[in-house]
């Protein structure tokens, strides 16, 4: 083989190795994006989670009436907190990270849902104490539309804590009883489970005082009724999302 032939054979295997190196590089993954990669659905699933915490905890300091139900001399007041509307869903959210994660996975979300909501607390806390700007006039409305009410935080953080780990834990130990059976079921009794606990140890600290009586009363007993209720009706949309991240996961993992 002559001098030049040999060049030439020397250059293109440089550019064969320079084109696999390039295309290497391109797909290469460093250990940490290749972590977020595989833990994309559980990441996604734990942050709407806690958004929904967050939410809830802001909505929740205000009572809401939708007027009473007529029963002969007496009428039932309805009478919710602001956090009924989008509070339900993070036991929903809750199912799905226990009936697929398990309960080590659901724990991590749990408390870091809690802690930062205890970050929130605390910083509208530093907020509503600092000095107002020259101007600004809205100091009272800040506090009380915004102001750190400690009953109010201690209620929510301790209701959601206590409700969404004893859901996780009926929801896993049902799993490990049934082998993974009678989803539905499982999924039921550990929401009316957790959303008992939560509703009473909340109303309890928050209102109890505040709100008197039967309305006292009627308030426990409706949002509790209607957060149960909210997980039977959504039941069907439950079972096909943690079905379908179920199914998403096996195939990652395979």
């Amino acid at each position: 083989m002559s001098e030049s032939a040999q060049q030439t054979r020397s250059e293109e295997r440089g550019r064969a190795r320079d084109d696999g190196g390039s295309a290497d590089a391109a797909g290469y993954l460093t250990p940490g994006a290749r972590a977020a990669a595989a833990g994309t659905r559980y990441a996604a699933i734990s942050a709407v989670f806690v958004g929904i915490l967050l939410i809830s905890n802001v909505v929740a300091v205000k009572p809401i009436a939708f007027g009473a139900i007529p029963l002969g001399d007496f009428s039932l007041p309805l009478v919710f907190d602001g956090g009924v509307f989008l509070f339900p869903l993070a036991y929903i959210l809750g199912d799905v990270l226990a009936e697929v994660y398990g309960l080590k996975a659901s724990r991590r979300a749990i408390y870091t849902a809690f802690g930062l909501a205890l970050l929130a607390s605390l910083t509208i806390l530093v907020v509503q104490i600092s000095p107002p700007a020259d101007g600004w006039e809205n100091q009272a409305a800040y506090e009380a539309v915004m102001g750190f009410v400690p009953r109010i935080v201690a209620a929510s953080l301790v209701a959601f804590l206590v409700g969404q780990l004893l859901n996780a834990w009926v929801l896993d130990r049902m799993h490990r009883r049934t082998s993974g059976r009678y989803l539905r079921t499982r999924l039921i009794v550990s929401t009316m489970a957790g959303q008992l606990v939560d509703t009473l140890i909340f109303c309890t600290i928050a209102f109890a005082g505040v709100i008197t009586g039967l309305d006292f009363v009627m308030y426990v007993v409706l949002g509790y009724v209607v957060k149960v209720l909210a997980e039977v009706v959504l039941l069907p949309i439950t079972t096909r999302v943690i079905r379908a991240v179920r199914r998403a996961e096996m195939r990652s993992a395979a």
